[in-house]
């Protein structure tokens, strides 16, 4: 048999009838895409049976979407979706790091060139107080007293953006 004839009236049923239930397939899913999928496996199965579906095609289609739908439904439940594995709290997944990274650069950028050499040398770079008196050409405690200062700055800038923080939310 001919496709024209073996599917007559598909074309006008769906044209007319298709926004209709569409609708109700999305309703059903939840989403758009999935409600076109469900729509287009209800109309597979429809087209299938379509010589031997007499009287209401409609509600046959109505009836194949609810059933596909709890389907979908029972087999979700079996076997659930695992859309991303979940961390386990306290483990990181590096990104804390790069805001950390940035935090630091920021609050760097706030202190006077010294201090700003000093706590590189010291804490980022691990040079000793002696090192890094050798590399800026300045006494041990020059160093000492430089990056006390440095820090204590430091400590009053992250103290500002913690109170802001709380007022504002996250950072970012």
């Amino acid at each position: 048999m001919p496709r024209k004839e073996r599917f007559e009236g598909l074309d006008a049923f769906v044209a007319e009838r298709g926004g209709v239930l569409l609708a109700t397939a999305v309703l059903l899913t939840g989403s758009r895409a999935a409600g076109e999928d469900l729509l287009q496996s209800a109309l597979e199965r429809l087209m299938r049976h379509w010589n031997r579906v007499s009287g209401d095609r409609e509600g046959y289609l109505r009836r194949t979407l609810y059933h596909l739908a709890v389907d979908q439904w029972r087999s979700r439940k079996r076997r659930p979706e695992v859309l991303a594995e979940v961390e386990q709290p306290g483990q990181s997944d590096g990104t804390d790091t790069l805001d950390l990274r940035q935090a630091l650069i920021e609050a760097l950028a706030t202190l006077p060139p010294r201090q700003r050499a000093v706590l590189v040398l010291r804490y980022w770079e691990q040079f000793s107080e002696a090192e890094s008196a050798e590399v800026l050409g300045c006494s041990i405690g020059t160093v000492k007293s430089t990056a006390s200062r440095g820090l204590a700055r430091l400590r009053e800038v992250t103290a500002v953006w913690a109170k802001d923080d709380v007022r504002n939310g996250a950072r970012g």
